[in-house]
C-alpha cells in the first residue's frame, strides 16, 4: 500500500505546576516559601528520514503527544522537563494546516521542524515572596503546550520523473538505469505506486529517477489513479514522456503525448515550461515501418524536444537516452522547495492579553486563553492569593471591560469556573 496524504493530530506536553512549599527544619526558624518552578513540557518535532518513500508509519497511528513537564518540588527543586518526541517523516513532506491547507513546512532541505511547542513550568511560591508578602501560599500553574491539526502530504524528491501512459515501459526503462527493482508485468497498472532508482554515473554524478504511475486522460480530474500521484511530479526537474513507438496496445504515441502534456497543464501551469525528453520505448517490436519514428521526431522538434528510440527490452538506446539526460542536467530548472504560507505574528502577547465578555441568565463570563493559567495559579482559599488575582484583573483590563459591559455592584461574574461578586 502506498500512502502518500495523511491526517494527524499532535500535542505538545504542558509545563508542570509550581510548587507551594515553606522551608521547615529544626533551628531554621523562618525557612519562608521554597517552592520550585515546574519543568517544559516536551515539544513535537519532525525530522527527514531519507530511508522513507512514503507516509506507512502513519498508516495505524494518527495522534502524537508529548509528555508533561513535572512539578515543582519543596526546596527550590525544580519539575524535570519533558523529552521531546521526534516524528520521522520522508524528504519531500509538506506540513500543512486542516483548516486552510496552507503550507507550514516543507521537509525537503532543511533540519528538525519544532512543530508543537512545549509549554513553559509554572513559577513555584518562592518567586512570589516580596518584604509585604513573605508568605505567599500560592504558585503558578504550568502553560498548556500547543495542540495542532495536520496533513502531512508527500511531493517526491526526484530529478527526472518518468510520465506517460501505462504498460508502455517505464517501469521497466526505471529497472534498467537504477538499483530499483520495480513490479513489472504486461497489463495495466502494475504500478500502484511511485518508484524511485538512483542513476549513478560515477562517485560525483548521480541523480534520483522516479517512476510516476496511472497518467491517462483525465487524470487530473480523477481518472484512474493519476490524481494521486500528479502531485509528485511538481518535484521533478526534467520529464521524460515515455511512449509505445510500436503501438503495441492500439494507440497513437502522438496522440498519448498530447493527452499527458494537457493534464499536466491542468494540474499546473508551472509544467508547462519543464523540460521535456520523448522516449519512444518497444523498438524491437516496431518492425520495418520506421515512418512512426520521423514522425515523432518532427513532432518533438515542434515541442521543442528530443526524441531518443529505446527498448527497454533489449537495452537498445538506453544509453543514449542517459547521454541525453546527462546533457541537459546543468542547464535544469532548481528543485522546487515550497515557502511556508503561514504569516508568522508576534508571540503570544496579544493573544495572551483577548478579553471577551459575554452575559448569560444575569452572570457575566470572562474568557481568555491567558486566564486559564491564572484562574488554575490562584488559592481562592487565601487572602494574599485572592488579592495578587485581583491586581492581575485590574493591570490587565478584565475590569474596566466589565464594567463597558454593564456589570456593577453585586453582580455575578465567572472566569473559568471561578465565580464571584462585581465589586466596583
Amino acid at each position: 500500500m502506498f500512502l502518500d496524504k495523511v491526517a494527524i493530530h499532535i500535542k505538545a506536553g504542558n509545563g508542570g505546576n509550581g510548587c507551594v512549599s515553606f522551608h521547615r527544619e529544626k533551628y531554621v526558624p523562618r525557612g519562608g516559601p521554597d517552592g520550585g518552578d515546574g519543568g517544559r513540557g516536551g515539544s513535537v518535532i519532525f525530522k527527514i528520514d531519507n530511508g522513507k518513500n512514503a507516509l506507512l508509519d502513519f498508516k495505524h497511528r494518527r495522534r502524537f503527544a508529548a509528555e508533561n513537564g513535572q512539578d515543582g518540588k519543596s526546596g527550590k527543586m525544580s519539575g524535570r522537563g519533558a523529552a521531546d518526541i521526534y516524528i520521522s517523516v520522508p524528504p519531500g513532506t509538506l506540513i500543512k494546516e486542516v483548516e486552510t491547507g496552507k503550507i507550514i513546512k516543507d521537509m525537503s532541505d532543511c533540519g528538525d521542524f519544532v512543530a508543537a511547542k512545549g509549554g513553559k513550568g509554572g513559577w513555584g511560591n518562592s518567586h512570589f515572596a516580596t518584604p509585604s508578602r513573605q508568605a505567599p501560599n500560592f504558585a503558578k500553574s504550568g502553560f498548556p503546550g500547543e495542540e495542532k491539526n495536520l496533513v502531512l502530504e508527500l511531493k517526491m524528491l526526484a530529478e527526472v520523473g518518468l510520465i506517460g501512459y501505462p504498460n508502455v515501459g517505464k517501469s521497466s526503462i526505471l529497472g534498467i538505469v537504477s538499483m530499483a527493482r520495480p513490479k513489472i508485468a504486461d497489463y495495466h497498472f502494475t504500478t500502484l505506486a511511485p518508484n524511485l532508482g538512483v542513476v549513478s554515473l560515477s562517485d560525483e554524478f548521480s541523480f534520483v529517477m522516479a517512476d510516476i504511475p496511472g497518467l491517462i486522460e483525465g487524470a487530473s480530474e480523477g481518472v484512474g489513479l493519476g490524481h494521486d500521484f500528479l502531485r509528485h511530479i511538481e518535484r521533478c526537474r526534467l520529464l521524460v514522456h515515455v511512449v509505445d513507438i510500436s503501438k503495441s496496445e492500439g494507440r497513437d504515441p502522438l496522440d498519448d503525448i498530447d493527452a499527458i502534456n494537457g493534464e499536466l497543464v491542468k494540474f499546473s501551469e508551472e509544467l508547462l515550461d519543464r523540460p521535456q525528453i520523448i522516449a519512444a520505448n518497444k523498438v524491437d517490436l516496431a518492425g520495418d515501418d520506421r515512418q512512426g519514428f520521423k514522425e515523432l521526431e518532427d513532432y518533438a522538434a515542434t515541442l521543442g524536444c528530443e526524441a531518443v528510440f529505446v527498448s527497454a527490452a533489449t537495452g537498445e538506446g538506453i544509453d543514449k537516452l542517459i547521454e541525453k539526460i546527462v546533457k541537459i542536467y546543468p542547464s535544469l530548472p532548481p528543485l522546487k522547495i515550497y515557502e511556508s504560507e503561514i504569516t508568522e505574528t508576534l508571540p503570544e502577547i496579544g493573544r495572551e492579553r483577548e478579553i471577551a465578555i459575554s452575559l448569560e441568565n444575569g452572570i457575566y463570563s470572562v474568557g481568555g486563553e491567558w486566564l486559564i493559567s491564572v484562574v488554575n495559579s490562584t488559592n481562592f482559599d487565601d487572602r494574599e492569593s485572592i488579592m495578587h488575582f485581583q491586581r492581575i484583573l485590574n493591570k490587565s483590563g478584565v475590569i474596566d471591560k466589565l464594567r463597558e459591559a454593564g456589570a456593577g455592584e453585586g453582580d455575578t461574574v465567572e472566569i473559568y469556573g471561578a465565580e464571584f461578586d462585581f465589586v466596583d
